[in-house]
């Protein structure tokens, strides 16, 4: 089974609606109107409340059930086993930081704001933090004139102009591999990431992080595995109802493929769905 794309990805919410405006006010994002449907896709009991929100040709949703999940986990790191972050680019790393500085509710994670990574581990400028529920964010700047195709350009409304890729953290990155390539994604790029940036941008000593590009055959968005040689992934999983459960949600190339809940060889989440 092959998927064509990445449809969007879908993040638990103790309230869609008011994290739906910090996604507004802090990115960009544009929202849809509220949708009610059954959560038993989601793998939930009950009733499912979800909002919608593009920026640029990205999208994402942010999903409330009926049946109440454990809230994010106090005191999660950038190497948790349940981490999946999303890294919206910007067109202007300074302008983008001062946006969200404006508003409350948000936490970093890297320390003493963004972060220039070196060349040998892409030369981008990025920024980790979570949303006020928890949910681990990244801006990404890439460096000028090198900046990928789809993100040339400049946003005439907000500095934030879309989604590149959920990174989401792997114990063993060879069944990680080959669970995703068996889906049709192909590994992009692979790196090494250390070193006093990559320690300020983590927020956790002495890091050593394997990094994978993996992409599907129309992109972005797509995936990237972190492979954490140090410090140790922490052991764990998020249930499908707690705010910690992330969804990548894929199209299939075969329209014949019926809907269905996946889940990696790290209990993260991929659902096929139809559009």
């Amino acid at each position: 089974m092959t998927v064509a794309r990445i449809a969007r990805f879908s993040l638990t919410s103790a309230d869609p609606a008011r994290l739906s405006r910090f996604y507004v006010d802090a990115f960009g994002f544009v929202p849809a109107p509220a949708l009610h449907q059954p959560a038993t896709p989601y793998g939930v009991p009950g009733q499912a409340t979800i909002h919608r929100l593009r920026l640029g040709a990205q999208e994402i949703e942010l999903v409330g059930f009926e049946q109440d999940g454990a809230p994010y986990p106090a005191g999660s790191t950038s190497h948790d086993a349940w981490f999946q972050h999303l890294a919206l680019v910007t067109s202007d790393m300074g302008a983008a930081h001062d946006r969200l500085s404006r508003l409350e509710g948000w936490h970093d994670i890297s320390r003493d704001g963004p972060v220039t990574l070196p060349e040998s581990s892409g030369g981008v400028t990025a920024f980790k933090f979570r949303d006020p529920e928890g949910h681990p964010l990244e801006l990404l700047a890439f460096p000028p004139g090198l900046a990928p195709g789809a993100w040339a350009g400049r946003s005439e409304t907000t500095p934030c102009l879309g989604i590149d890729h959920s990174a989401i953290v792997v114990a063993d990155e060879v069944p990680s591999l080959a669970f995703y390539a068996g889906l049709g994604l192909s590994l992009s790029a692979r790196s090494s990431n250390q070193g006093p940036a990559q320690v300020r941008l983590d927020d956790a000593p002495e890091v050593v992080v394997g990094v994978l590009g993996l992409d599907p055959p129309a992109a972005p968005p797509h995936l990237e595995l972190l492979a954490y040689r140090n410090p140790p992934v922490r052991p764990g999983s998020a249930g499908a109802a707690d705010i910690a459960c992330t969804r990548t949600l894929m199209v299939a190339a075969d329209a014949s493929e019926p809907p269905r809940l996946l889940h990696d060889p790290d209990g993260h989440r991929v659902m096929l769905v139809d559009g």
